[in-house]
């Protein structure tokens, strides 16, 4: 067995309360999200989970989640990798739209499809499937070689480039990973072996929809 993965997916932001469409724009937490980002630091202290590296977006919601994580397990002093690679999808132009009103505007059989599908963006925006496109070899050549030297990395992302790890890790279809949905501020760590597949996967705190 080799390293460990804990992927995180930072705590309720200020827009996700409004109901807004955040993607690329840069909204902090709100103190339900910095309460969620704390429990996480707690749950991963108390699991023993101690990394030895940390990875993070370009977007401050989920650098706070870290920086709070990391308070309550008492790590100081760290590097932290901050990367645009990481960063939410971008919703294009639905960035900064209640949901509500871009439903009213496009339609909600439009507005799902842009949400839910693997492959169709926004207008001016990311599919998951582009997300993914950015997120995976930035996996492949930063992170998962440091995992695979047997140590313990730490990602405080968001849901859609989280979720596009989450696809390969759980050898997930295009059709599968439509229906998952990730907790905010609940850890998964994975333990994976040394030809990269997963040897075990701990969601913390187990919530719904965070399968």
């Amino acid at each position: 067995m080799s390293g460990t993965l804990i992927l995180v997916r930072h705590g309720q932001s200020e827009w996700n309360l409004k109901n807004l469409f955040t993607g690329w724009r840069n909204p902090n937490l709100t103190e339900q999200g910095e309460g969620e980002a704390r429990t996480t630091g707690k749950a991963l202290k108390a699991g023993n989970f101690a990394p030895d590296l940390f990875y993070t977006s370009a977007l401050r919601r989920a650098q706070h989640t870290l920086d709070l994580i990391l308070e309550e397990m008492g790590i100081l002093n760290v590097t932290i990798t901050r990367n645009i690679a990481l960063n939410e999808r971008d919703y294009g132009d639905l960035s900064g739209l209640n949901k509500d009103d871009a439903r009213a505007k496009w339609g909600e059989e439009q507005v799902h499809i842009w949400r839910r599908s693997y492959d169709v963006p926004p207008p001016g925006g990311e599919s998951l499937r582009d997300t993914g496109a950015r997120v995976w070899p930035y996996y492949l050549t930063e992170i998962l070689p440091r995992v695979l030297r047997g140590e313990k990395v730490l990602v405080a992302a968001h849901g859609n480039s989280l979720r596009s790890l989450v696809m390969v890790l759980d050898k997930l279809t295009k059709e599968q990973i439509l229906g998952v949905n990730l907790a905010t501020g609940v850890p998964m760590v994975y333990k994976l072996n040394a030809d990269s597949t997963v040897a075990s996967k701990e969601v913390l705190g187990d919530m719904s929809g965070a399968h």
